[in-house]
């Protein structure tokens, strides 16, 4: 009995696994089959649902290409390369106000009422004392905002910076040249004709002293004029002294007239002796830069034998363009640099401005003055020249951050939820280290784009054009719209009662057949 019992133990053993098996699969069937995983209908009835739903949440402006978003189509199907197109929604679009809070206008910034350079961040008084004008953000916007995501910004490599004010600095750099000092050059050439009998300087850019023996002269006509002087000398002592003292006057005035010095004048009354020739002296220190003057030569009156320039003070010619024209004034302070003089800077003022252009090389030449006590500076070196000058205060941006089209100046300006903002602003003066003045545009503190901006720009245009393609199908369905079904039964009204008119035209034919018969 006892062997009988144990060989039952197993069959019934089996028989409750098999059981529990088959339970388990159909509880498992039946939540798989409510919960639709076995029902294929279900699944669809599902994601119908959710799909209405997310459909009823956000709308689909448009279809574009997965692998070109200028691939743009109204309804889903194919793209060109057979692919799905992807739907692009309303909120999704750049320059859409998703909220109720982004479709109130937004303050820019604020300005003053009678100059709109002069920005601020935030309302208060104008330097008039007038209240602040507010600009909003809808006035400014040159484009459509574009929205990119963080991992996109990286890709494209955006940077931004913050509008800045303070000091309007801009230095001209140009190029110069050393040239005499026009207000310290001399020529010498004699009052009378003759001939040269020595020449004690002999050779050009040599220095001299004043009153410097430059050549001697031989003229008969100097030679009668000191005979006449010397007479009148004489008979000075010999007849009345205040007639002849009048006589003598006359005859030193003429030998002064023809530049005979005074010590040649007292060396004759000395020694009682007329001189062969007479020597031409330097009036001035300086160096010589022009010689023509030969041993042996006639000279005729007026002819030029020497030209002397003094150098301990030069000029610098400097070229600038006409539209740097209003950063420069007289007695300002320019500094230069020689190429021969690495590391040493000279420091000097603007003398005068010319009042007209070069008429080959379109531009004004400004004149430096420099002190050239040892000679530094010699005449036709070039050199480089730096004027700075101040305009006051204003807002200063990086040159790099505008893209400039020809006729419109546009700044990105980075908003909330990344979203960039196109903006046109009126520029300003061209600053120092790459950087430029705005007018109007941009309030100070405001993030912009330094890099990347084409990008964005590009982008911009993009969603530009696709909103006015859309713009013009919603037109069109406008246009296309169905009738209304108040207006679809009154025009059937209409329709019967031109059946009605139409009995009445049988009733016509009626009541002619009864004319006829009487």
């Amino acid at each position: 009995m006892a062997k009988k019992q144990t060989d039952k133990n197993p069959l019934s053993y089996f028989k409750v696994a098999v059981v529990t098996a088959i339970l388990t699969l159909l509880f498992a069937g039946g939540g798989a089959y409510y919960l639709g995983y076995l029902n294929p209908g279900g699944m669809q009835d599902a994601m119908r649902k959710v799909g209405d739903q997310s459909a009823n949440e956000r709308k689909i402006a448009y279809w574009q290409a997965p692998m070109n978003p200028t691939e743009i189509y109204d309804k889903p199907g194919k793209s060109a390369m057979g692919m799905d197109l992807v739907p692009v929604y309303e909120d999704e679009m750049a320059g859409s106000n998703t909220s109720g809070s982004d479709s109130q206008r937004k303050i820019a910034y604020w300005r003053a009422p009678m100059n709109p350079t002069e920005i601020y961040d935030k309302p208060g008084k104008s330097a008039m004392g007038m209240d602040l004008v507010p600009v909003y953000e809808d006035e400014l916007v040159g484009g459509v905002e574009v929205k990119v995501d963080p991992v996109t910004q990286q890709n494209m490599g955006i940077r931004t910076v913050d509008v800045q004010k303070g000091d309007l600095i801009h230095t001209i750099r140009t190029y110069g040249h050393v040239t005499y000092d026009e207000t310290r050059m001399v020529e010498i050439s004699p009052k009378i004709s003759g001939w040269i009998e020595r020449i004690h300087v002999d050779f050009t850019g040599k220095f001299v002293k004043k009153m410097q023996p430059l050549f001697e002269l031989y003229s008969p006509e100097l030679f009668a004029a000191q005979e006449e002087y010397l007479v009148a000398y004489r008979n000075l002592n010999r007849m009345s002294k205040q007639a002849n003292e009048g006589f003598l006057n006359a005859a030193r005035q003429r030998l002064r007239y023809f530049d005979v010095a005074d010590s040649e004048i007292r060396e004759m009354e000395k020694t009682d002796k007329i001189k062969k020739t007479v020597t031409i002296r330097s009036p001035f220190d300086g160096v010589v830069i022009l010689k023509k003057a030969m041993e042996g030569s006639y000279v005729k009156s007026g002819a030029l034998v020497y030209r002397i320039a003094d150098l301990s003070r030069v000029w610098v010619e400097v070229h600038i363009y006409e539209y740097e024209l209003p950063w420069i004034r007289e007695g300002q302070t320019a500094e230069m640099t020689l190429p021969y003089l690495p590391g040493r800077r000279f420091s000097g003022r603007i003398a005068y401005i010319n009042p007209y252009l070069q008429r080959k090389t379109r531009d004004v030449i400004i004149r430096l003055e420099f002190d050239n006590p040892d000679l530094v500076f010699k005449p036709d070196m070039y050199a480089d020249v730096e004027i700075k000058h101040i305009a006051g205060k204003g807002l200063i941006i990086p040159s790099e951050a505008v893209i400039r089209s020809g006729q419109r100046n546009i700044v990105f300006v980075v908003r909330d939820r990344n979203k960039f903002t196109p903006r046109d602003v009126t520029l300003g003066l061209n600053l120092d280290n790459g950087r430029v003045q705005v007018l109007k545009g941009i309030a100070p503190g405001e993030p912009i784009v330094t890099s990347g901006q084409f990008l964005l720009d590009s982008e911009s245009k993009l969603q530009e054009a696709i909103q006015k393609m859309l713009e013009v199908k919603r037109e069109k369905a406008r246009e296309k719209a169905p009738v209304q079904p108040g207006e679809e039964d009154f025009f059937k009204e209409l329709e019967t009662g031109e059946e009605f008119f139409k009995d009445m035209e049988q009733e016509d034919d009626f009541f002619e057949d009864i004319e006829g018969e009487s």
